[in-house]
């Protein structure tokens, strides 16, 4: 039978569960490392200095006694007083000058050894106590040093946090500019300030998004409003025949709008399968129904293709959306007797148009939903300005990248590159 685990203090800690940290922030931490590593690092130089001045100590203090000439007279028989310590010996008073101790020089050996070793004890007690010294000291200052250090290199993570707190949607404006050599925190301080960027536009993208759309929205029901207590308080069949092509017209309209946010929503979105799709024929297709088109016709407007056997992964549906959206902005924002030409060729899909002069300025806001070169004018067929707002986001699904230019005699040429296969 399994035994439970164990709860507790003493129980062990499990594969994926976080380590123990160290008490305190990321500065004291960070001066514990520090300062622990350089305290360890005193101690294995203290250690190091008192290994090897023992081991040459001892020779070097016995080298130098024994050359000394002045050993020979510390201490000779029946020469010494009473609390004089005999450390030495000497010839005999009678002998004759250059005469060898009798005992061989046992005692003048005996006397450099008891030097040495008082010598060399004397000098290691008072190494240990100075290093032991010098390291308490050199403790204290690491600490201390480790914690202006790790103050020093956490003040821009202080900064970035600070502002990360302080933001919100109405001072998304505010970056942390922070002032510092090139390093992985000021790395990280300018991307922060590039993520900011991104948000800014992206909220005033969102924020412009839901006012035109509060705009595009609220118009036509003012206008079916007006209509139907204006227009539908006379008993005359005109007036009535009128308002009711009115609001009929407004309600489609209404019903283009909604299906273009619809699209747009839908196009945000991942794709969750692609298939091959030919968008040569689905350009070619386009193209014909376009040329075909009673707006085409009214207004003289010429559709030319130039189209290569083309194959790119992705939906059909929305790429379908995507050549339609191009054509038929191509075709609506035309001038009379103008033309459009639809191109594709090595994964690029390319449509241009002879309409009005495009500032090019203006050319990336016309991506934006809602976003229109002229004021709206409220007339027939009008778009509702998300064409190109759906383009972009068909493309970006897509993985695809969308660029325009304003035409050499006018017009818009829009570029959408598919990555190849």
């Amino acid at each position: 039978m399994r035994r439970p685990a164990p709860v507790g203090p003493n129980r062990l800690p499990l594969p994926g569960r976080p380590r123990p940290r160290l008490p305190g922030g990321e500065r004291g931490r960070l001066t514990m490392l520090y300062g622990g590593l350089l305290v360890l690092a005193g101690a294995m130089l203290i250690c190091l200095v008192n290994f090897l001045v023992r081991e040459g100590l001892y020779t070097s203090i016995s080298t130098a006694v024994a050359v000394e000439p002045r050993l020979a007279t510390l201490a000779t028989p029946g020469a010494t007083s009473a609390g004089t310590l005999t450390v030495g010996t000497a010839s005999p008073a009678n002998a004759p000058p250059g005469t060898a101790p009798a005992d061989g020089g046992q005692s003048h050996f005996q006397a450099v050894k008891v030097v040495t070793q008082a010598a060399e004890q004397a000098a290691q007690n008072q190494l240990l106590t100075v290093s032991l010294i010098a390291l308490a000291a050199f403790a204290v200052i690491s600490v201390a040093l480790a914690w202006w250090m790790s103050g020093r290199v956490l003040r821009p993570v202080a900064v970035i946090t600070n502002t990360a707190r302080r933001l919100s949607g109405e001072n998304l404006h505010e970056r942390i500019a922070l002032d510092a050599p090139p390093g992985e925190l000021k790395q990280l301080a300018d991307t922060f300030d590039a993520m900011l960027d991104r948000m800014e536009q992206l909220v005033g993208a969102q924020q412009r998004f839901a006012a035109n759309a509060a705009h595009e929205l609220r118009t036509p029901i003012a206008v079916q409003r007006a209509a139907a207590e204006i227009g539908l308080a006379t008993e005359d069949p005109a007036a009535v025949a009128r308002v009711r092509r009115k609001l009929i017209e407004v309600s489609e309209s209404s019903e283009r709008l909604i299906e273009g946010l619809l699209l747009l929503s839908v196009s945000d979105q991942r794709l969750d399968r692609r298939e091959p799709v030919a968008l040569d024929q689905l350009a070619r297709a386009v193209a014909a129904e376009c040329a075909a088109s009673e707006e085409a016709r009214a207004n003289r407007v010429t559709v030319r293709s130039d189209i290569a056997p083309v194959s790119v992964e992705g939906d059909p549906v929305l790429l379908a959306h995507l050549v339609r959206n191009l054509v038929g902005n191509a075709l609506r924002y035309n001038r009379d007797g103008g033309r459009v030409e639809v191109g594709v060729r090595d994964g690029v899909l390319e449509v241009g148009n002879t309409g009005p002069q495009v500032p090019p300025e203006t050319v990336p806001y016309l991506f934006e939903p809602f976003r229109r070169l002229q004021e709206r004018r409220h007339g027939p067929r009008e778009g509702a300005g998300l064409g190109l707002s759906i383009v972009a986001s068909i493309a970006r699904a897509h993985h695809a990248a969308v660029t325009a230019v304003p035409g050499s005699t006018g017009g818009l040429r829009v570029r959408v590159e598919f990555p190849t296969a």
